[in-house]
C-alpha cells in the first residue's frame, strides 16, 4: 500500500506538537506566519495547524506524519492532483534543460499558442507570476487605452488584486494614500442597473469594468454578462474577466467559454499549471499591443518580468493541456464534486444540520456554510466543524476538489462529517460551541485589526 493511503482512521489520535512549533517559528520569520492571508493559522483552530511536507492525488502529510484528504487544493490552483507524473515529468524535463536565458525560449512560443487555442476571442497573452500582476496590468493597459481613470470592481466579490487600485476597496487600507481609494468603484453581481448607475454618475470616466463572470456560489443571472458586454461597446470601457478561479476549473477557456460571453481582456492563474506559478493576461490584440513594439501610441510597461517566461512554469502548463485532452478532468471534478455533495447533504440531513451546514456552489468549487443555533453564519461554529474535520483526517476549508478525489477519499470525507456533525448537532442543541470548541474561533483573513487576542510568538 501506498504511504498516501496510510491510517486515515476517524478514531486514531493526532499529534500536532511539530506543526505546531513549526506554526510558532514561522510566526517570528513571516508577518502572519504564512506567506498567503488565506493559509493563516487564524483561519484553523488554535493548536491545530497543520504544516504540511508533502501531498500526493487528493491527499497531504504533516510534519507530524498525519495524512489528510484535503479539499482547496492549494487555492484552488489543484485541478490534477498533487504531484501529477505528467506535469512533474514536463516540469523536469524543463528544468534540466535551463529555466530562464537572455533571450525567449521555445517554451514561451509553444505556450502561448497552446494557451491563446483555448481561450476564445483572446488575439495576445503576456505570462506573469502571480494573478495580482496581471490583474493590475489588465487596469493599466484599460486606462490607457481609453484614457480614463475611474476602475469599477464587483463589489460583492472577494478579491482581485494585492495591489493598492483594489485593496482601497477592502477593511486594510493602511498604508494607501487617500486619492487611490477614490478610483475605484464598486458594483452589484448580477446587477446591470448598479453598473449603469455607476456610468450615469461618473460619465466618460471609466476605464474598466472588472468582475469573475461566475464564483463558486453564483452563476450569472440570464443576460447580466452579456448585459455588461452591451454596455462596454456603448460606453467604451474596458470588459475584464478575472479567470483566476473559473480558468481550467469551469473549463479550460475558462468561464468565458461556458458562458459564450468574449471579455476585452481576461486574467488567469491558479489552475493554469496544477499549482505551479503562472499567470497570464490575455485580450484584443490592439489593447494587448499598447505594451508591445507594434504601435504608435504611448507604451504601456506590461509585466516585464524577469521570470515570466521561466521555462518549468509554462512547461507544467502544455502539461495540463495534455492532461485536459486525454480525458475530461473538469468533468471528472464535477462528478465527484456532485458525489461529494450528495453525501454531505444526506449526512447533514440524518444529523438535522441541513440548514446549519449547507453546501454550495459549483460542483468543481463548492464550499460549506456554518450556522448557529439561530441560524446565523458563525465563526465559532465554522471552527468547530474543521476542527472535527481535521481530527478525522479531513483537511477542508472549502470542499474544492481536484480530479484525483477518488470515490474512497469522497466516501472516507462523508464518514468523517457524519462523526463532525454529530459534535455540530450538540452545539446547536447547547447553543454555544463551549466546551466542544478548543481555543478560539477562525477570524475573516481581511480585517482591519488582528485578532482581539494576539497571537503569541512561541506559543
Amino acid at each position: 500500500m501506498d504511504d498516501a493511503e496510510a491510517d486515515l482512521s476517524t478514531t486514531a489520535p493526532r499529534s500536532f506538537d511539530r506543526s505546531n512549533a513549526a506554526q510558532a517559528r514561522l510566526h517570528e520569520l513571516v508577518p502572519g506566519g504564512a506567506h498567503t492571508y488565506a493559509r493563516g493559522s487564524d483561519q484553523y483552530p488554535e493548536h491545530m495547524t497543520p504544516i504540511i511536507e508533502r501531498g500526493v492525488g487528493s491527499r497531504v502529510r504533516d510534519v507530524d506524519g498525519n495524512w489528510y484528504v484535503e479539499y482547496g487544493q492549494a487555492l484552488r490552483a489543484i485541478t490534477l492532483g498533487y504531484a501529477d507524473p505528467g506535469v512533474v515529468a514536463a516540469v523536469t524535463r524543463a528544468a534540466q534543460q535551463g529555466v530562464g536565458f537572455a533571450r525567449p525560449s521555445i517554451t514561451e512560443v509553444e505556450a502561448a499558442e497552446a494557451f491563446l487555442a483555448h481561450v476564445p476571442g483572446a488575439d495576445m497573452v503576456k505570462f506573469a507570476k502571480n494573478g495580482s500582476d496581471a490583474t493590475t496590468a489588465a487596469i493599466k493597459l484599460a486606462r490607457a487605452a481609453t484614457g480614463r481613470d475611474l476602475v469599477a470592481v464587483c463589489g460583492t466579490q472577494p478579491f482581485f488584486s494585492v495591489d493598492d487600485w483594489f485593496i482601497t476597496t477592502t477593511s486594510m487600507g493602511a498604508g494607501i494614500p487617500a486619492p487611490v481609494h477614490d478610483q475605484t468603484l464598486k458594483f452589484r453581481y448580477n446587477d446591470l442597473d448598479s453598473v449603469r448607475t455607476l456610468l450615469e454618475q461618473h460619465p466618460g470616466r471609466v476605464a474598466a469594468v472588472i468582475l469573475e463572470a461566475a464564483t463558486a456560489t453564483a452563476e450569472p443571472e440570464p443576460g447580466f454578462l452579456e448585459g455588461l458586454r452591451e454596455l462596454a461597446d456603448r460606453d467604451g470601457f474596458v470588459l475584464v474577466f478575472d479567470e483566476m478561479i473559473t480558468g481550467m476549473r469551469w473549463s479550460a477557456g475558462g468561464a468565458q467559454e461556458v458562458y459564450g460571453v468574449v471579455p476585452d481582456l481576461s486574467t488567469w492563474g491558479k489552475g493554469l499549471a496544477n499549482g505551479f506559478s503562472i499567470a497570464a493576461l490575455a485580450g484584443r490584440r490592439e489593447l494587448m499591443e499598447l505594451g508591445g513594439l507594434n504601435t504608435d501610441a504611448s507604451r504601456v510597461w506590461l509585466l516585464s518580468t524577469t521570470h515570466g517566461g521561466e521555462t518549468t512554469g509554462l512547461a507544467a502548463m502544455l502539461a495540463v493541456y495534455d492532461a485536459y485532452a486525454q480525458r475530461d478532468v473538469v468533468g471528472v471534478m464535477e462528478t465527484q464534486g456532485e458525489k461529494l455533495r450528495e453525501g454531505l447533504r444526506k449526512a447533514a440531513a440524518d444529523h438535522g444540520l441541513s440548514d446549519h451546514i449547507p453546501i454550495l456552489g459549483r460542483p468543481s468549487c463548492m464550499v460549506f456554510g456554518t450556522k448557529d443555533h439561530e441560524g446565523k453564519p458563525s465563526q465559532p461554529f465554522r471552527t468547530l466543524f474543521i476542527q472535527e474535520m481535521l481530527k478525522r483526517g479531513v483537511l477542508g476549508p472549502s470542499l474544492v476538489v481536484s480530479a484525483a478525489h477518488g470515490d474512497a477519499e469522497v466516501a472516507h470525507t462523508v464518514e468523517a462529517a457524519h462523526g463532525a456533525m454529530a459534535v455540530y448537532a450538540r452545539a446547536v442543541s447547547a447553543g454555544s460551541t463551549d466546551g466542544l470548541l478548543v481555543g478560539r474561533p477562525v477570524a475573516p483573513s481581511v480585517r482591519e485589526f488582528a485578532a482581539p487576542r494576539r497571537l503569541e510568538v512561541g506559543s
